[in-house]
């Protein structure tokens, strides 16, 4: 009499059967790695698109924690100065006048396209050029120039106020529209656009003022 749970008794634990069960069990250890090879080679692309553009964000504002350089007019949907006449001569506009100098360096005491602006150099010339008026030549002075603004009133050419040094009206750019604002930063940085938005800015704006243009010139 064969012993209990002999070969014969229990036939699926035959040689062939235990052979099957293990190349099935084989088969389906490769559909998962291959699944898991497939899911890590995602997941390793994703983290190296996420490292292109965390790179490609430092090296435009090279490593400028104020935010990034906005240098295309398709970003920054801003009303340029246009015209149906190709021959006609485009307003000379005291923001439009600022945007020529994109990408120029800083230069602190600076107040020429020759020698570079900085922030109160660049609208000094800007607004001379632009509406006819001699500003003084310190941010904080030209604080007190023209009438104040409220944040939800600012147009196209007011002038916008922020504290970065610790005291009032100490730094300043002109006002584009959509938030942003064109400035000359930092030494080691260049004219450049900035939103408003941006965390360092909304804690640090202090405030807008609306030059009035001399007699017989463009609009800002």
């Amino acid at each position: 009499m064969p012993p209990p749970h002999s070969a014969r008794t229990y036939p699926f634990l035959s040689t062939p059967f235990v052979a099957r069960l293990f190349k099935l069990a084989l088969c389906a250890s490769v559909v998962a790695l291959a699944g898991c090879a497939a899911t890590q080679s995602r997941q390793t692309a994703d983290a190296s698109s996420n490292h292109l553009l965390r790179d490609s964000y430092l090296l435009s504002t090279q490593s400028d924690p104020l935010g990034a350089w906005l240098d295309s007019k398709d970003q920054l949907d801003i009303n340029y100065p246009q015209s149906d006449n190709p021959s006609s001569q485009i307003p000379k506009t005291m923001a439009a006048t600022a945007m020529k100098f994109l990408g120029v360096k800083y230069r602190y005491g600076g107040d020429a396209p020759g020698e570079g602006f900085d922030c109160s150099g660049l609208v000094a010339y800007a607004a001379e050029k632009s509406l006819g008026l001699k500003l003084p030549r310190t941010a904080s002075s030209q604080a007190q120039e023209g009438i104040s603004i409220d944040r939800g009133e600012l147009r196209r050419g007011d002038l916008v106020f922020f504290n970065t040094r610790g005291r009032r009206f100490s730094h300043v750019g002109i006002y584009l529209g959509n938030h942003q604002f064109v400035h000359a930063p930092r030494t080691g940085a260049a004219i450049r656009v900035e939103s408003m938005d941006i965390a360092y800015w909304r804690k640090r704006y202090n405030g807008a003022r609306r030059l009035k243009a001399q007699p017989d010139t463009a609009q800002r």
